[in-house]
């Protein structure tokens, strides 16, 4: 999986134009594992640095690709049905895109709890955002205010990475600066997650 995602963003870095942002954010939106962490911001850098991209336009073909990601999930999990979906994930194919009963599970009790608006919502929320799509498509949701609601959720999400983007982008004199720090922070939140990891295991296993 690793090399999966080391081959695709060494692609993307190579060919980097508004149908790469596009397909990539496809990918994303879909429930195949894929960053958009790895696709705006340096889409955004690039727009900033050689003026070859525009910021906004970038941030409207990443919204574009998201709800195409999105209706992909919608129309499979409608087409599909609960029960071959929770089938389908159990499967090699699903585990290979990191999925699982409870991710879906979850995606599903999410939207039940805030109904047709965890299509925006959702896609605010690291873990929600690429599944949110599939219970919407099992509850038959109506399709244009998934369309409505998914693309504004989207367009949010891609403007608070293009915003955090461009910051660093200015800050990049104090990052450097600051570079031997920030490695030793960085390395302690490491560290911290290892061990909340090993006790939550222990934990699992009292």
């Amino acid at each position: 999986m690793l090399e999966y995602f080391q081959s695709l963003a060494d692609w993307y870095m190579l060919h980097m134009n508004y149908l790469s942002i596009t397909l990539l954010m496809v990918i994303e939106s879909s429930f195949i594992p894929f960053p958009s962490e790895v696709v705006i911001p340096p889409a955004i850098w690039k727009a900033l640095k050689t003026g070859e991209l525009n910021v906004y336009l970038v941030v409207l073909f990443a919204t574009l690709g998201a709800i195409i990601g999105a209706l992909f999930n919608y129309v499979l999990a409608l087409w599909l049905g609960r029960v071959i979906v929770y089938r389908l994930v159990e499967t090699k194919i699903g585990k290979l895109c990191l999925l699982s009963r409870a991710k879906v599970e979850n995606a599903e009790a999410y939207f039940i709890r805030h109904g047709r608006s965890s299509t925006f919502i959702g896609r605010l929320v690291p873990g929600i955002r690429q599944l949110i799509s599939i219970p919407a498509g099992l509850a038959k949701m109506n399709i244009k205010q998934f369309i409505l609601f998914t693309a504004i959720g989207s367009a949010l999400w891609n403007i608070i990475l293009a915003v955090l983007s461009y910051y660093l982008y200015k800050q990049q004199d104090m990052l450097y600066e600051y570079m031997h720090e920030l490695s030793y922070i960085l390395l302690a939140v490491g560290g911290a997650f290892v061990i909340y990891l090993i006790w939550k295991y222990k934990k699992k296993k009292e």
